[in-house]
């Protein structure tokens, strides 16, 4: 009886895996499918707009294939008050459904001068992606900005298609645990299905990373203020070579004396010696 069950068990599991490398040949061929349609545009005059037309090779189903795509901007502004622009790019954020994700506002010198500057990075959900980038740019001036999207459509899909495959996996696996009757059986079934389990918790994860990504612009903002500008008319350098000159005499000075001292001594005490030479012979 005991052999009976764990043979049956193990054609459920050769079925299982079986079943599942099916769907996934059948997932990959899809994918494969999905990355051959291309897309070309070309100007319609009569129409006087942009018409888009599908390719289709190798047998491909023509249906487009919604891109999946990451953008993340980064850009700076030249404001006249930094801190009051980041509070005020903070404010049009959360008005936008989004987030402010870090903010720092620090000076910066430069010449003995100061200016404040700041580095705001916000997530904005992609419906409000060019509005908002409106608002920021009517703030100040745009001195540099650059635009990057990632396109994640082949990840994505793969990603969705291994999770649907490991949980319909994980059912079967579920059925053939409450079939076997066995210590030995029952063990050998909880830890694949542990393994699928822990695969299925690994792109779930990864899953909503990327939706997260996709759904949110990334944007990073660099706010600075213009270079102060001082006007001295040269007193300030003028009274500074003074000084730097002054010091430089008095250090001339010590060095000329400390040459100067023991030849001022050796020269005192001959001329004593001399006078006293001196009077000696008279006497």
């Amino acid at each position: 009886m005991k052999m009976k069950y764990s043979f049956t068990v193990i054609i459920l599991l050769l079925v299982a895996t079986l079943v599942s490398g099916c769907m996934a040949v059948r997932e990959e061929t899809y994918s494969q499918s999905a990355d051959i349609v291309t897309t070309e545009y070309y100007d319609d005059s009569s129409a006087g707009n942009m018409v888009s037309t599908e390719a289709d090779y190798g047998g491909a189903s023509t249906v487009s294939v919604d891109r999946k795509t990451i953008t993340t901007v980064d850009m700076t502004i030249k404001v006249d008050d930094a801190a009051a622009v980041m509070d005020e790019v903070s404010k049009i954020a959360v008005a936008s459904g989004g987030y402010v994700a870090s903010s720092s506002v620090y000076d910066s010198y430069y010449d003995s001068s100061t200016r404040k500057e700041g580095y705001i990075t916000v997530r904005i959900p992609e419906s409000e992606y060019t509005s908002f980038l409106g608002n920021v740019e009517a703030l100040g001036e745009v001195t540099s900005k650059s635009v990057s999207a990632q396109d994640v459509t082949e990840e994505y899909i793969d990603v969705t298609a291994r999770l649907d495959n490991l949980e319909r996996q994980e059912t079967r696996l579920q059925e053939i645990l409450n079939m076997t009757v066995t210590v030995e059986d029952v063990l050998s079934v909880e830890k694949e299905l542990e393994r699928v389990r822990g695969e299925i918790e690994s792109l779930t994860g990864r899953l909503n990373y990327l939706e997260d990504r996709i759904e949110f612009s990334t944007i990073n903002i660099r706010v600075t203020e213009p270079t102060p500008i001082t006007r001295s008319w040269g007193i300030r350098d003028a009274i500074s070579e003074s000084v730097n000159g002054f010091i430089s005499m008095v250090n001339a000075l010590i060095v000329l004396v400390g040459y100067l001292l023991p030849l001022v001594i050796v020269v005192a005490v001959l001329g004593g010696t001399f006078v006293v030479l001196r009077k000696r012979i008279r006497r």
